[in-house]
């Protein structure tokens, strides 16, 4: 066991079984001190799901796994930033599918086993022979170690200023399973994915199609609740494979069949608090965010109603800018819930920020407005919570603030 070290202390980190990890400097991006191409490969053959963008406009490695999952002999997940191949037409198609071709020959593998994921500026064909050089160079340094799972997930950052990778062990039917999530979003984000791409791989064991309901199931309650901007993607795509190698020594043995991960309560509850965390983290760092901010509403008639005022709060500009400044304005919070199209009585409606009562009952409430603003100003997270009195639906939505460096890197980002 090995241990990663986050915002100033050590965590274990566990290694899934029989998977390797790898990632290189290949000319995609200008910066060659920046890994740009990346390698999963699992030694055996895994189940793998997908869930992808919604966005009708989506990249060429969208459309090439979308067809090849949910399967069950997937062997490896070739990963290039800087580029993201998407609005490139036939060729960026032909090009997705001839970096997972050459990246199976190189593992012995069938094209269709090899999965693609592409992020950066939209609109440029990829530079095949740094891909195929990165593809090389990559699988001469594979690894099973903590350092080969970070470079990988330093190799999917664009404008993200942290790697998000998070790790866990977990016993199924008496066995030690690891699941190890990683992702890169900083922009571009909004429910239902924006410019996100994440893995999780894990040495249990999933059916291909309780796979794909447990990765959509957990992608709804994370990932699709992290709202940036507002703006959904063309790349976005979150894939899962799980090898059941944690198995294969009781395999014919203590096991007559082995058991599924998605029948394991253990399993699937810590395979969400890995993807929260990977979901908050992303909020947190949000393209010149200064402030995480989190969403709480209760007592709507449904999740969804709660889930839908949630967003229209997180994804208003001035709701954002008044977090940025410190500014306790509830006019800004309660006028966007109620423009979500979802009915309420207004006067039934009640607000904390930070836990403090802001309005109550339809109502403003007597506050400290310079308490509320010192708190928020000292709090890299700003707690918001919407209270109803319609029925028990509730929501979480995770967010950032709106600040001027979000404008700088957004106009000199080239598109």
């Amino acid at each position: 066991m090995t241990g990663i070290e986050r915002e100033g202390f050590m965590m274990t980190c566990f290694i899934p079984k029989k998977y390797k990890f790898s990632a290189v400097h290949a000319g995609i991006k200008q910066d060659k001190t920046r890994e740009d191409l990346a390698l999963i490969v699992s030694e055996v053959p895994a189940t793998a799901a997908g869930v992808y963008t919604r966005n009708i406009v989506c990249a060429a490695p969208v459309v090439v796994d979308r067809q090849r999952t949910p399967a069950s002999e997937i062997r490896a997940v070739v990963i290039n930033s800087g580029n993201a191949n998407a609005c490139t037409g036939e060729r960026g198609i032909q090009d997705a599918r001839n970096m997972a071709k050459f990246a199976a020959e190189q593992i012995g593998a069938e094209e269709t086993s090899t999965l693609v994921m592409s992020t950066g500026i939209i609109g440029h064909f990829l530079p095949m022979e740094n891909v195929q050089a990165g593809i090389l160079k990559a699988l001469s340094i594979l690894s099973p170690t903590q350092e080969g799972m970070e470079s990988v997930a330093r190799g999917m950052m664009t404008t993200d200023t942290v790697m998000k990778l998070f790790t866990a062990e977990v016993m199924v039917e008496g066995v030690p399973v690891r699941i190890a999530v990683m992702g890169k979003g900083a922009g571009m984000i909004a429910p239902n994915m924006g410019t996100f791409l994440g893995v999780i791989a894990t040495d249990a064991f999933l059916s291909a199609g309780s796979a794909q309901k447990l990765l959509q199931k957990v992608a709804d309650q994370t990932i699709n609740c992290v709202t940036v901007d507002g703006h959904v993607s063309t790349n976005d795509t979150f894939l899962m494979l799980a090898n059941g190698a944690a198995f294969s020594e009781e395999k014919g043995s203590e096991f007559a069949e082995i058991p599924d991960a998605a029948d394991s309560p253990e399993f699937c509850a810590e395979l969400l608090r890995l993807c929260t965390q990977l979901a908050r983290e992303m909020a947190n760092d949000g393209e010149g965010a200064s402030h995480m901010i989190t969403i709480h509403v209760r007592g709507l008639k449904s999740d969804a109603d709660a889930k839908k005022i949630a967003r229209a709060v997180a994804d208003s500009p001035l709701v954002k800018c008044a977090c940025t400044g410190n500014d306790p304005n509830w006019g800004r919070i309660v006028s966007a819930a109620g423009y979500a199209g979802i009915p309420f009585d207004a006067q039934k409606v009640s607000l904390r920020v930070n836990d403090f009562l802001l309005f109550e009952k339809g109502s403003p409430a007597k506050f400290d407005a310079p308490a509320v603003s010192a708190s928020m100003k000292e709090n890299r997270e700003i707690c918001v919570e919407l209270f109803f009195e319609e029925g028990s639906g509730n929501a979480c939505v995770w967010t950032s603030d709106l600040t001027v460096d979000y404008v700088h890197i957004n106009a000199d980002y080239h598109t």
